[in-house]
């Protein structure tokens, strides 16, 4: 799944994939965004606006 149209993604399915591949292929979100290049900032904030915050230390969005 190409994370790059993260912005029109359902947040709910955004939240889950990007905790999926942190988890599965990533280890940390700092990864993710480098590989997919995209604004590690603005991808917090999308989900943030739908009630997720991102918890550094379990590595995952809830």
């Amino acid at each position: 799944m190409n994370l790059k149209a993260f912005d029109t993604m359902d947040p709910v399915m955004l939240m889950s994939i990007v905790n999926m591949k942190i988890r599965d292929e990533f280890g940390d979100l700092d990864a993710l965004v480098r590989f997919y290049e995209i604004d590690k900032d603005k991808l917090i904030a999308r989900l943030a606006a739908a009630g997720f915050d991102y918890l550094p230390d379990a590595r995952q969005f809830r």
